[in-house]
């Protein structure tokens, strides 16, 4: 049988990213200006009042509460990794973000956005700082204005080839969002229409070999809130117009799967735990190999701070029983090496592969 080749960095790392099961059940606390608005709701301050030390503690609270659960945790360059390394379970890969917080304003009434890399950040650093991959976070669409979509694709590919020469594994967590005129907002039901075809279209495009990804961190493509099920409020006490019914929320799913030459996950994008209990579910029933989840896992416990050990409590307790709850409900989620891209574990092997492989390497 034919092999898939991969070269050791690659094969290391996507290995190190799985659990035993070579499922990917990974924790994100990589969020920056998101974490810093909770911290400074909490607190009754300025989102400004909220610096390095406050972000830095959260940060290393999770990372060392929660990370002896997680197959991996993402951390950001800026206020995670120098605080929360030490914290990092052994058995917990590392993920570092590449990215700034926040984006550029661009193309159509300037409503698009194009991704802007942290200054004086690189792979190289990502690296040097010992993580097992890097990740992106890329808002885009493939209906975006030429010039802003042609920025993002390069971005893109300047990320993956900077992980191919370093042989890490790339993240790519590409989002899309609501900018054209009859998109009020991603919490409507115009944008809840295309939401399906704007993930599809997403996980086709940058699964493609030029970009060098090797994990698709996804949306789930339907908006639950809007499925028949769920539309009167099942989630947030909100009434919404149904859109979709769950077995479309099913073939969203399963299209994405069929379409992705590399493996993916669901991410959490900010929901509430139950519906992202739902939303990594249906995805893994469906193909996707886990999820990479952040606020919807952790998020309550910031409702605590500045108070630390009510802050540990609430991480110890409702933190790790979100991630048993996550561990059921991927329990039907395919091991990378399953995924159509590989077949069988059996069917990887190093690139070169060989008696004089040292030689070439």
């Amino acid at each position: 049988m034919e092999k898939i080749v991969l070269t050791p960095g690659k094969l290391k790392g996507l290995i190190k990213l799985a659990d035993s099961e070579g499922k990917f059940r990974m924790l994100a606390i990589d969020q920056r200006g998101s974490l810093q608005s909770m911290l400074a709701k909490a607190a009754g301050k300025n989102k400004e009042e909220i610096g390095y030390n406050e972000l830095a503690l959260a940060k290393r609270l999770v990372t060392e509460y929660l990370s002896p659960y997680f197959s991996a945790t993402l951390m950001d360059p800026q206020f995670g990794v120098p605080e929360s390394l030490k914290y990092l379970d052994r058995h917990s890969a590392l993920l570092i973000a590449r990215e700034k917080s926040g984006t550029e304003a661009a193309g159509y009434k300037n409503n698009e956005k194009k991704t802007v890399l942290l200054h004086e950040w690189n792979i190289e650093k990502i690296k040097r700082a010992g993580a097992d991959a890097a990740k992106l976070l890329l808002y885009y669409r493939t209906d975006n204005t030429e010039e802003v979509k042609e920025y993002q694709e390069n971005v893109v590919k300047k990320v993956g080839e900077e992980c191919k020469k370093y042989d890490l594994p790339f993240v790519l967590e590409p989002v899309g969002y609501a900018f054209k005129d009859d998109e009020p907002s991603t919490d409507s039901p115009e944008f809840a229409s295309k939401k399906p075809e704007i993930v599809l279209n997403i996980a086709r495009e940058f699964s493609k070999e030029e970009y060098g990804v090797d994990i698709l961190k996804l949306e789930f493509p339907v908006n639950l809130k809007f499925v028949e099920e769920f539309h009167n409020g099942y989630f947030d006490g909100k009434q919404r117009k149904a859109v979709y019914t769950l077995k479309d929320a099913e073939d969203a799913c399963y299209e994405i799967t069929k379409v992705s030459r590399v493996p993916w996950v669901i991410l959490s994008a900010g929901v509430g735990m139950e519906e992202f209990i739902h939303n990594v579910a249906i995805a893994s029933k469906e193909g996707a190999s886990g999820f990479l989840a952040g606020r919807a896992v952790w998020k309550d416990f910031t409702k605590y701070f500045p108070n630390e050990s009510d802050m540990v409590v609430w991480l110890k307790t409702s933190g790790v029983a979100n991630y048993y709850k996550l561990y059921e409900a991927s329990k039907k989620a395919v091991p990378f090496y399953e995924h159509q891209q590989f077949g069988s574990f059996a069917s990887i092997a190093i690139k070169g592969a060989g008696e004089d492989w040292y030689k070439v390497f």
